[in-house]
């Protein structure tokens, strides 16, 4: 049985899990961002697993917002174009949303995901149907606040459902920001690498709390 509520101690091992789940689809997020970017997707993305991993490795003495911010600053320093600040100011959000709990329960969980988003939109003015990150984010987001409950598991599978739903759906769109932007109809079919991301970063929470 998983713990009800999210502690320290359980968010730490739900993004040690997170970002081995995004280190072993560094080759797919690559190969997808090969078709109209510059196929390097993965490995930023596998460099920001990689921050992931080693910083909540050594958590220790603060909060879990406080942590969250901290990560948040070192992912933006990690190597390789937008989606290091992207993916930074996004766990900086989360951060934002919880600040002074330390145990967190569905209404927190949907608060760190509202305020990520929040944060993220502050930097991104794309929306659903224009084929990045975003279309998983505020799907993700969307469905979450949507559920009626107490229970945490229920929150982050929702979450994870709605970012599943929201990359799949960036195949019937049409690029419009960054150089897939260029290839106009030709990214018809095929999913948003920054979207992909965003729905393994879900995916990794979700089941990372349910161990």
């Amino acid at each position: 049985m998983c713990e009800k509520n999210i502690t320290k101690n359980k968010l730490q091992k739900m993004l040690i899990y997170t970002s081995d789940l995004l280190k072993a689809n560094t080759d797919l997020l690559s190969k997808i961002d090969s078709k109209f970017g510059d196929g390097d997707h993965g490995i930023t993305v596998g460099r920001i697993a990689d921050c992931i991993r080693e910083n909540s490795r050594e958590w220790e003495n603060t909060s879990m917002s406080e942590f969250l911010d901290t990560l948040g600053f070192e992912i933006m320093n990690v190597n390789g174009g937008s989606a290091g600040p992207l993916w930074g100011t996004l766990f900086q959000g989360f951060g934002q949303g919880i600040e002074n709990e330390n145990i967190l329960e569905a209404e927190s969980v949907k608060s760190m995901i509202e305020s990520g988003i929040s944060e993220m939109k502050t930097i991104s003015k794309a929306g659903i149907g224009d084929k990045t990150m975003m279309d998983a984010l505020l799907i993700a987001g969307e469905y979450a606040e949507k559920t009626e409950t107490d229970d945490v598991g229920i929150v982050l599978k929702a979450a994870a459902e709605g970012a599943a739903e929201g990359t799949k759906a960036t195949e019937k769109y049409i690029a419009k920001y960054g150089r897939a932007k260029s290839y106009g109809e030709q990214t018809l079919g095929f999913p948003d690498a920054g979207a992909v991301g965003m729905m393994y970063l879900f995916k990794g929470l979700y089941e990372g709390y349910m161990l």
